[in-house]
C-alpha cells in the first residue's frame, strides 16, 4: 500500500512562493471543480496569515497524481516559526526546497535545508519565479550547490534533481530552453525521485505525533505519520508520552486528507499521514503504539528559544475597559493552552503571580501569539524583549544571527555605520544592478529596535532578513535608543492646540481627542531625555484679535505603531499595553515623582 504514497514537505525562505506553488498543485491535480471559485494562497487560512501574506502554521493536504497519493506539508518560511518546520520534517520522506530565481538562497533557506539534510532527506531543488525580471536561475543553482556543500551534504544529497517553475503561472520545466504549460515535470520528478515511505505494514503499530489540532465536536486531533503497522477506527491503542507516562485508550475517529478536506477513514497503514481523535492528553512528540508492544519513536530535537519577555496583567488606569479576559488566571490558562501546540514556546511562572516569563524564537514568534490573544479578547502588558544568555565552557554567550540586507547603493554607508554600533560583523558584499546585498553576523539583541531605524535610513527601500546562527561570546554593551519620550503629566483628553506646540519637541504618537493617563507615552522626544508634558493645555482666550496672530493649528499625522514596532521601540523602563482595541506605550512607573525617586536611587 505504501508504494502508492509519497510524503513531502515544501520548505523555503519567506516569500519565495511555497503557498503559491501549493495552490497550483491543488488546481492541476483536480481537487477543485472547473466552476469553483478559488482564492489566492488557499493554504493561508488564518486571518493573520492572509493579512501578512506569510505562512505561520504548518498544514497538511493530499493530492492524487497517476494513482499515487502525494501528502504535502506546507511549512512557514520565517525563521521565528522554525519549530513548525522542525517538527514536521520527520513526518515526510523528502522535501521540495524552493529558491527564488532572483534572490537565491537566503538565511532561512540555510536553516531549513540544514534540518532536512540532518534527517537524511534527499531534497528536490525547485528554482521558482523564473519569469521574474533579473532572474538568474543557472547562477542560483550554483549558489544552492555551494550551500549544500557548506552544510556537509553527502554525495547522494549533492546529486539533487532540479526543477524550474513559475508558481504563479502554474508551470514547471526540467530545461530552461523548453517551455511548459503545466506542472507535470514537477509531479513526475516527485514520483520518480521521492522514495515511498519505509515501514512494515504488517508489523506492530507505531506513529509519531507531529502536530495538534482541535475540533469542537470530537476534541483534540493528533496528526502524524504511521511508521509501522496498521490501525483501525475503534481499536485500542497505547499513547506513550514524551516525558514518560503511558495512557491506554480507544481511537474514536481516524481522519485522513483528500485535497484540503479531512475525510474519515476506517483503517490506515504504514506511510499514511493521519489524525487520531480520542486522546485529550496527547502532545507533540508523543508516540501511539500497539498495547502488546509499546515502543516509543525518538522525537526530533527542537532548537531552544533565544528571546524572552514578560507577560503581565494590565494594571493601567484603563485596565478592564476594552478586554474580555483580564485576570492572571485567564492569562495563565491561555499561555498553558498555547504550549500544547507551540513547540518552540516556553512559559515560566515568576515570583509575581501576575507576571509570566514567555520565551520564543524571535520577536515575530512572540508578537503573533500576542496578536492572537488580543483578537481573542485578552488584555495584557508586555515588557521589552530580552535575549536569553547561556554559559558555554565557562563563558557567557549570547545568540548570534545571520543578517542579510538588500539596499540601494546610496544607503549602504549609513546602514553599515548603524550596524557597526550594534556590534555587527560584515561577512560579504555583493553589488547587483544599483543595489547591494550585505551579509552580517550580529548579536540578536543588536537587532532589537533596528528595523525602525533601518526603514527610516533607507526611506523604506531596504529589505532585511535574519535567522539564528549559533551562540557566541558576549559582545558587550550595545547602544540603545538615542531619544527620550514625551510622557503625559496627568489623566486628560488631548487637545489639538497643545499637540501643535508639542510637535516641535519631537514626533507624536497620538492625535487630538484621545484619552490618556499619567505615565502614558505620547511621542518621541527630540532630545535624549524624557519630557513630562501636558497634552490638554488649551489656548488662553481673550477678546482681542489681530490679523495673523491666530495661525491655523496644523498637526503632523501621528506615528501609529504596529505591535512589532511598539515592542522594538520601548526601553527597559517601559511597557506595551495591549487590548483588543488599542496598543499603548507607557512607563512601568506611571508617577513622574516616583520615577525621579527611582532614578536617584539607581544613581
Amino acid at each position: 500500500m505504501s508504494r502508492k504514497i509519497r510524503n513531502i514537505a515544501i520548505i523555503a525562505h519567506v516569500d519565495h512562493g511555497k503557498t503559491t506553488l501549493v495552490d497550483a498543485m491543488l488546481k492541476q491535480s483536480g481537487v477543485f471543480r472547473s466552476n469553483q471559485a478559488i482564492t489566492e494562497r488557499i493554504m493561508d487560512r488564518h486571518d493573520l496569515e492572509k493579512e501578512r501574506g506569510i505562512t505561520i502554521l504548518s498544514k497538511n493536504l493530499a493530492v492524487q497524481h497517476k494513482g499515487v497519493k502525494i501528502n504535502i506539508v506546507d511549512t512557514p518560511g520565517h525563521a521565528d516559526f522554525g519549530g513548525e518546520v522542525e517538527r514536521v520534517l520527520k513526518m515526510v520522506d523528502s522535501v521540495l526546497l524552493l529558491v527564488d530565481a532572483f534572490e537565491g538562497p537566503m538565511p532561512q533557506t540555510r536553516f531549513v535545508l540544514k534540518k532536512s539534510l540532518e534527517l537524511g532527506h534527499r531534497p528536490i531543488v525547485v528554482i521558482n519565479k523564473i519569469d521574474r525580471p533579473g532572474a538568474r536561475p543557472e547562477e542560483v543553482v550554483d549558489l544552492a550547490f555551494d550551500l549544500f556543500c557548506e552544510l556537509n551534504a553527502n554525495d547522494e544529497q549533492l546529486d539533487f534533481p532540479i526543477v524550474y517553475t513559475c508558481a504563479k503561472a502554474g508551470t514547471a520545466t526540467l530545461d530552461l530552453n523548453q517551455a511548459s504549460d503545466n506542472l507535470e515535470p514537477l509531479f513526475q520528478t516527485i514520483l520518480e525521485k521521492v522514495h515511498p515511505p519505509e515501514g512494515d505494514p504488517e508489523g506492530s503499530f507505531q506513529m509519531l505525533v507531529a502536530s495538534i489540532d482541535y475540533n469542537e465536536y470530537i476534541g483534540r486531533l493528533a496528526t502524524g505519520k504511521i511508521f509501522r503497522g496498521r490501525i483501525r477506527k475503534g481499536e485500542q491503542t497505547t499513547l506513550i508520552k514524551n516525558n514518560g507516562p503511558v495512557i491506554k485508550g480507544q481511537i474514536s475517529k481516524l481522519i485522513g486528507y483528500d485535497g484540503l478536506k479531512q475525510v474519515e477513514m476506517e483503517s490506515a497503514a504504514a506511510g499514511d499521514i493521519v489524525s487520531i481523535a480520542g486522546f485529550e492528553e496527547v502532545s507533540i512528540g508523543d508516540s501511539f503504539t500497539c498495547p502488546e508492544n509499546p515502543e516509543a519513536i525518538p522525537y526530533v530535537s527542537i532548537d531552544e528559544p533565544t528571546l524572552s519577555m514578560f507577560f503581565m496583567v494590565n494594571k493601567s488606569p484603563f485596565a478592564g475597559t476594552e478586554g474580555k479576559f483580564v485576570t492572571s488566571r485567564q492569562l495563565r490558562e491561555r499561555l498553558l493552552k498555547e504550549l500544547r501546540s507551540n513547540v518552540s514556546l516556553r512559559v515560566e511562572e515568576t515570583t509575581d503571580t501576575d507576571t509570566f516569563k514567555v520565551s520564543g524564537r524571535g520577536e515575530l514568534h512572540l508578537s503573533i501569539l500576542i496578536e492572537n490573544m488580543r483578537r481573542e479578547g485578552y488584555e495584557l502588558a508586555v515588557s521589552k524583549p530580552e535575549v536569553i544568555y547561556r554559559t558555554i565552557d565557562g563563558m557567557r554567550c549570547e545568540p548570534m544571527e545571520t543578517l542579510v540586507i538588500d539596499v540601494p547603493e546610496e544607503y549602504q554607508g549609513v546602514v553599515i555605520e548603524k550596524l557597526g554600533l550594534r556590534k555587527a560583523e560584515m561577512l560579504a558584499m555583493h553589488p547587483r544592478e544599483g543595489n547591494v546585498r550585505i551579509e552580517f553576523v550580529i548579536p540578536a539583541r543588536g537587532l532589537i529596535g533596528f528595523r525602525n531605524d533601518f526603514l527610516t535610513d533607507t526611506h523604506g527601500t531596504g529589505i532585511m532578513t535574519h535567522t539564528f546562527l549559533e551562540y557566541g561570546p558576549d559582545k558587550g554593551g550595545i547602544s540603545r535608543r538615542q531619544n527620550g519620550v514625551l510622557v503625559a503629566m496627568e489623566p486628560c483628553e488631548t487637545v489639538a492646540y497643545a499637540l501643535f506646540n508639542l510637535q516641535e519637541r519631537g514626533i507624536l504618537f497620538v492625535g487630538p481627542g484621545v484619552r490618556v493617563y499619567e505615565g502614558m507615552i505620547l511621542g518621541q522626544h527630540a532630545k535624549d531625555s524624557d519630557l513630562v508634558v501636558n497634552p490638554a493645555k488649551g489656548k488662553k482666550l481673550t477678546n482681542m484679535r489681530a490679523s495673523g496672530s491666530d495661525e491655523a493649528v496644523r498637526l503632523v499625522p501621528p506615528r501609529i505603531f504596529s505591535l512589532e514596532q511598539a515592542l522594538e521601540f520601548i526601553e527597559d523602563d517601559e511597557l506595551v499595553e495591549i487590548t483588543p482595541r488599542s496598543i499603548r506605550l507607557r512607563k512601568k512607573t506611571l508617577s513622574a515623582i516616583e520615577r525621579k525617586k527611582q532614578h536617584k536611587m539607581a544613581v
